[in-house]
């Protein structure tokens, strides 16, 4: 089972702030951050309360698996490489630079896309450079397919079933890491007002099942 990640997807800098995201071995508050405690940004914002160590290889991953190498939207014109994401030196969740902008980045402490568990995709809205990958996450539909392209070549189908936007400061962390019986993903980015800092107040979370 995964832990539970306490992140807040404060993709904080999704224009010129970076977001941070702690995911603790245990349920935890979280205030601004970034995605989730894992979040797209610009350059940083803040996120999680809770940090866990990290140590030996990623617990989505498993020695010579297939990981996500690409993913689309057809729906919203998104057709991104996958760059791998992990926990910095403070515990806190790595997020794509701002220069990558229209990368989307995968979170290697979550589930691999296709596996059982959650698996956490996180991309900038925009960033000091401009928009982003995931400007128009916000567009997207219920139905919508987003496709998860691995190392081996395989093409995952997810349907989205969902979206939601949250408060940074109350970023529904066990919903969107917490364990799950079977494959899910999510998708997330920054969305809503700025605050005083220049920072989105608000996370986008798309969810989506396997097709």
């Amino acid at each position: 089972m995964l832990p539970a990640v306490a992140v807040c997807v404060a993709l904080a800098g999704c224009s010129t702030a970076s977001s941070d995201a702690a995911p603790p071995a245990a349920p935890a508050s979280s205030s601004a951050g970034s995605a989730g405690s894992a979040g797209p940004s610009g350059s940083t914002g803040s996120a999680g309360t809770a940090s866990e160590p990290s140590s030996g290889s990623p617990r989505g991953e498993r020695t010579g698996q297939a990981h996500p190498a690409g993913v689309s939207i057809p729906s919203i014109g998104v057709n991104s490489t996958v760059m791998r994401l992990g926990l910095q030196a403070d515990g806190t969740v790595e997020v794509p630079p701002a220069e990558q902008g229209m990368t989307v980045g995968w979170y290697t402490g979550g589930a691999v896309p296709g596996e059982p568990g959650a698996a956490v995709l996180i991309g900038h809205n925009d960033t000091r450079f401009g928009r982003a990958v995931f400007h128009d996450l916000k567009k997207i539909r219920e139905g919508a397919d987003v496709v998860v392209r691995d190392t081996a070549g395989k093409n995952i189908h997810f349907t989205v079933t969902g979206t939601e936007t949250v408060d940074k400061k109350a970023f529904p962390t066990d919903k969107v890491y917490g364990a799950t019986e079977g494959s899910t993903l999510r998708l997330i980015t920054c969305d809503g007002d700025f605050d005083a800092a220049g920072h989105p107040v608000d996370n986008l979370i798309v969810y989506a099942d396997p097709r």
